[in-house]
C-alpha cells in the first residue's frame, strides 16, 4: 500500500461547482478525482513539448485580442486542415 499525503490548495468557484458537479454525477471520490486528475497533468507536462502546451487561461490585452481575431477570420484554411474536417476523425 503506496503511503498518502494531504495538500491544500485554492481554488476557483468555477472549478469548485465542475468538480462538485463531476462528483455527483459520477460517484467519483473527490481525493481520487484531484489525484488522478493532476497525475494526469503532470503527465502530459513530461511528454508533450512545452511550445505545445496551452494554458486553460490567457490574458491578452484588447488590441492583441482584436489583431488576434482579425487573423482568425481573415485564415484560409490549408489543404491538410481541410482534409482533416472532412476526414470525420
Amino acid at each position: 500500500m503506496s503511503k498518502e499525503t494531504q495538500v491544500s490548495a485554492h481554488i476557483s468557484q468555477a472549478t469548485r461547482e465542475l468538480m462538485e458537479k463531476y462528483v455527483r454525477r459520477t460517484g467519483v471520490k473527490k481525493g481520487h478525482l484531484i489525484e488522478q486528475a493532476l497525475l494526469h497533468h503532470l503527465q502530459a507536462l513530461d511528454e508533450i513539448p512545452a511550445e505545445y502546451i496551452m494554458h486553460p487561461r490567457v490574458a491578452v490585452s484588447r488590441e492583441t485580442f482584436e489583431e488576434m481575431m482579425k487573423q482568425a477570420e481573415e485564415a484560409v484554411p490549408t489543404a491538410a486542415l481541410r482534409e482533416l474536417m472532412q476526414s470525420g476523425d
